[in-house]
């Protein structure tokens, strides 16, 4: 108790020594601070030192200050690390008084907490230095990983997390600084799920209805908090590498115990093998990204986890069936939404047994000329064809979709144009029984087809109703691809020669094959226009006139109309500036000439 008492009066003495070294400069100079790091680890009786280096820990200190007394500090409390009280223990220490260890302790923790305050501050603040921010995340990560018996300090790294997600400027250098230094260790990432779910549950109960609609609707982000939070959410679990669960590979932990945190008692015995950790980690993936979803996300950031969902998210969930509500809602939506939520439905439907009765009236009025000006255009399509392999699909489906494609084929661009012609070529090929699209046969035995072809019929009216959303009341199984026909004149070459390929007699699948449509599906107006100058053209047409077209048009071109030159019969004088252009008027034969007078 006597050395207890010595130390605090010797501090209030140091701390007298600080106060006058400042009161000559004003500030502190850099000898001054490592002055104050030495005598700090020298001795207890120098312990208001702290303070006055805790000081000096903020974004517009100058750099060389705040980087010495970050390490002075840092090397200062790493020792004393397992004797700092927890925040009870040092609030109940404060409360009574008495014991001068105590109340040590309760002012080691004070200050310690003052530490991690403005560690997480460099860290996150825009306003720091990329030298200082470094190794502030360093000192701060250094505290995190030496936790009482070698836990993880789970409760320092929340208030981390918590800090980035709640910033309100951008936080891309220290999450590009997080990823490339301590996302590569399991414990960091699974403390980073557990993190993420707490906030983002916390943000989730905050959030209005009022703010729900603003969210969902795309308003700004810098007009609305919520939006930037959950930004910085969806960034920073987009910078957690996914994990490949198929390897047995090794773990490498950033703690001593690995996924045990403080205050946490795993009773498992087998808590260190790789089958434990990788569930554990699924779990906590799961947890996380529900939580993120169940958020209002902005538009931007709902098509971005559209987008890699099927790839990031649903291999490495513990339960990826529980995504059928939100990728289920995303495609009722329609748009551009659908079309980014059809690659996680579809691996729902194919390899977890998801049922969705409607799925394919809804691909079905997907099919816009939109899609094929759209981003993810080339995704969709190859679903698009994948969807329609199988053997098992009605002939009436088969039938409406090509119908449905050919009628496309008339609005699209070039390229939209190639990739339709190879959707129906696979379509022909694996379903025969639409074959009657391209070519009408009456069977003679057949009596209600042969009265149905002998009746007389509208010129140019089709059967099939391109505004039904039904497919099946769409009426294709009573019309023809004449649609594919007509682009045997179009203006793209490249189409043109495409359409040939179906000619061919499909239902001889021994020898024909399928087209991949990974080779058409990225195609634009540039490929199409590099692809056509790239070709090696054998013959080049040529415009030959043995005599020299005095009109647009020949009389022969259209019978009973004659065209006649009226500048042959006629003479005019046209004045241009200081000059006079007589226009004498030929014959048919023969060009026009001028001839020029002076004025």
């Amino acid at each position: 108790m006597a050395k207890s008492s010595s130390a605090t009066a010797s501090a209030s003495a140091s701390a007298s020594a600080t106060k006058k070294r400042r009161s000559r400069g004003g500030t502190l100079t850099l000898d001054e601070v490592k002055a104050l790091g030495r005598e700090l680890l020298s001795s207890r009786a120098h312990l208001n030192h702290a303070p006055a280096l805790l000081a000096l820990l903020s974004p517009s200190a100058p750099l060389d200050l705040a980087l010495e007394a970050l390490i002075s500090l840092q090397s200062f409390f790493v020792p004393l690390i397992p004797s700092i009280p927890s925040a009870s223990a040092a609030a109940a220490a404060g409360d009574a008084g008495s014991d001068p260890e105590l109340v040590f302790g309760a002012w080691l923790r004070q200050r310690f907490d003052e530490l991690v305050a403005a560690l997480v501050e460099l860290s996150v603040s825009p306003h720091s230095d990329d030298a200082i921010r470094d190794v502030a995340l360093d000192a701060l990560m250094d505290f995190v990983k030496l936790g009482k018996d070698g836990k993880f300090q789970s409760a320092i790294y929340h208030k981390f997390l918590h800090a980035v997600v709640h910033a309100s400027d951008s936080v891309d250098p220290l999450l590009e600084l997080l990823g490339s230094k301590y996302f590569k260790y399991t414990d960091v990432c699974y403390f980073t799920y557990t993190s993420v779910d707490k906030i983002a549950n916390n943000l989730g109960s905050k959030t209005t209805e009022s703010g729900k609609d603003a969210l969902q609707n795309g308003s700004d982000g810098s007009e609305n908090k919520g939006a930037i939070f959950i930004h910085n959410i969806y960034n920073l679990l987009a910078r957690v590498p996914v994990m490949d669960y198929q390897k047995d590979s090794t773990f490498e932990m950033w703690s001593t115990v690995g996924l045990s945190a403080k205050g946490e008692k795993d009773s498992s015995k087998d808590s260190s093998s790789t089958t434990h950790i990788k569930k554990k980690i699924k779990l906590k993936f799961t947890k996380a990204w529900l939580s993120f979803l169940k958020l209002p996300l902005p538009l931007d950031v709902y098509k971005e986890v559209l987008a890699s969902i099927h790839q990031n998210v649903i291999p490495s969930m513990s339960n990826p069936a529980i995504l059928c509500d939100f990728l289920t809602r995303s495609y009722d939506i329609g748009g551009v939404i659908s079309v980014m939520a059809l690659s996680g439905l579809f691996i729902l439907m194919t390899q977890h047994g998801l049922e969705y009765p409607k799925f394919y009236e809804k691909l079905y009025a997907l099919l816009t000329p939109a899609v094929f000006m759209a981003k993810h255009r080339s995704a969709f399509l190859q679903l698009l064809d994948t969807c329609l392999k199988s053997s098992y699909l009605p002939a009436y489906l088969a039938a409406a979709f090509a119908k449905r494609l050919s009628r496309l084929a008339l609005s699209v661009p070039p390229a939209g144009a190639l990739i339709i012609i190879a959707l129906i070529h696979n379509l022909l090929r694996r379903h025969p029984s639409v074959n009657f699209l391209v070519h009408w046969e009456v069977d003679e035995n057949d009596s209600n087809a042969k009265e149905e072809a002998s009746q007389p019929k509208k010129i140019g009216a089709d059967p099939f109703n391109n505004d039904e959303a039904d497919p099946a009341k769409s009426g294709a199984m009573r019309s023809s691809l004449w649609e594919i026909d007509t682009l045997r004149h179009h203006y793209t070459p490249a189409v043109s020669r495409f359409v040939a390929s179906l000619e061919e007699d499909l239902t001889v699948r021994a020898k024909t094959t399928e087209m991949k449509i990974t080779d058409f599906s990225s195609g634009s107006y540039a490929t199409v226009f590099r692809d056509e100058v790239r070709r090696r053209i054998k013959q080049v047409p040529l415009a030959f006139y043995r005599t020299t077209p005095t009109s647009l048009f020949q009389g022969s071109d259209f019978p009973g109309w004659t065209f006649e030159d009226q500048s042959s019969s006629n003479v005019g004088t046209i004045v241009e500036a200081n000059e006079t252009i007589e226009t004498v008027g030929a014959s048919d034969s023969t060009p026009s000439k001028r001839l020029r007078a002076e004025a």
